[in-house]
């Protein structure tokens, strides 16, 4: 029997495309919020070839994640997770930001090492944006709390982002709460290495998916202009780079984050950071 991958934001876009990929030698446990969604996305899969079982998870919720992960086990050996659920900032405001990508990276992640053995592996998706800001300016005292406090930690990095213009509070929460992924996800690698488990971190640079669309309306699409590669991204080139790290192949490769961004951040510099931070 195949052994069985879970991934969640699976009903679209980068997760549906990585799905499609790890279904190839995995029985995939795809997961999202819209029954509806997932349900067509796993009859879709299955339409190709894929062994594609379909759940509907709240990952804000720990009840719902827990039920996702007996689902996943109950269909065969959990092998590998890839975590592409989130928002971005055009999709709700500060405090649905951090619930569902910093909360649900928590939920995820917790749920994840409990299930975790030799040659397990979990991908979890934060962003170019958690990149942008300078090391310095990250709350990392705030990230800390999400080790022994989560509701705590919601609060005060939802009151964080809350601090500025409200025109900019979505992007703010967007930013720390992908910052937080890559600091929480390097955090948790030594307890995944006990027990021979890796988990490591991707950021997407600007993708060809309907929320890379959606925030191009916001202006993240000038940042193409200061990509290597002078377009967007294709889902299935960061779905190939994500299954692959979730693969067995890169059995060495844990507690880092890979920015896959077609060189963005590479040619940006700080007087690009600060034209795209001031929305010139």
């Amino acid at each position: 029997m195949s052994p069985t991958a879970i991934v969640t934001g699976g009903a679209g876009g980068m997760g549906l495309a990585t799905a499609r990929i790890m279904g190839r030698d995995h029985r995939v446990v795809v997961a999202d919020l819209d029954r509806d969604r997932v349900e067509a996305a796993a009859a879709g899969l299955r339409a190709d070839g894929v062994d594609a079982v379909p759940a509907v998870c709240d990952i804000t919720d720990r009840a719902s994640v827990a039920a996702l992960f007996a689902t996943a086990r109950a269909a065969g050996d959990l092998r590998a997770v890839v975590y592409t659920a989130g928002v971005s900032p055009q999709m709700g405001d500060a405090a649905a930001i951090v619930r569902i990508n910093a909360l649900g990276t928590v939920h995820l992640t917790r749920a994840a090492l409990d299930a975790a053995a030799e040659g397990f592996a979990l991908v979890n998706v934060a962003s170019i944006a958690g990149h942008m800001l300078p090391s310095v300016l990250h709350p990392t005292r705030t990230y800390r709390l999400a080790l022994t406090d989560p509701a705590r930690f919601v609060e005060k990095l939802t009151a964080r982002a809350n601090l500025g213009p409200a025109s900019g509070r979505p992007g703010s929460a967007y930013a720390s709460s992908k910052s937080f992924v890559i600091w929480y996800t390097r955090r948790m690698a030594g307890a995944f290495g006990a027990k021979g488990a890796r988990v490591l971190s991707v950021s997407p640079g600007t993708f060809d998916t309907a929320i890379g669309r959606l925030e191009e309306k916001s202006g993240s699409g000038r940042l193409v202009d200061y990509a290597a590669l002078r377009r967007y991204g294709r889902p299935e080139e960061i779905a190939e780079h994500l299954a692959f790290c979730a693969s067995t192949r890169p059995g060495y490769l844990t507690g880092t984050d890979i920015l896959c961004d077609g060189g963005t951040r590479a040619g940006m510099g700080l007087k690009g950071m600060i034209a795209m931070a001031r929305g010139s």
